[in-house]
């Protein structure tokens, strides 16, 4: 979870910066929902990084968080908002 990686436990990507854009978090997005470039598949990670890609203006990532939903539980879901709100209010 990239929630974990916020404590430090997660080393193998870097955390996006609160300046990241819509794109950059886009792509991050994508590495977690698929488990690729050294990211674990971790779709709560990949909620997250698609909605605050969606707040800075990604059509892709509005899509693709859409999708991603149906395929995860209600209580994944809050939980990924919760990581946003708590990232953006770090940021």
């Amino acid at each position: 979870m990239l929630a974990s990686a916020y404590e430090g436990a997660n080393d193998s990507l870097p955390l996006p910066g609160p300046d990241a854009s819509g794109d950059e978090l886009f792509r991050l997005g994508m590495l977690y929902s698929t488990g690729q470039g050294g990211a674990p598949l971790d779709y709560v990670s990949a909620h997250m990084l698609f909605n605050l890609a969606a707040m800075r203006g990604s059509v892709e990532a509005k899509v693709y968080r859409k999708e991603l939903s149906q395929e995860m539980a209600s209580e994944d879901i809050a939980e990924a908002q919760r990581q946003a709100r708590q990232w953006l209010a770090s940021a």
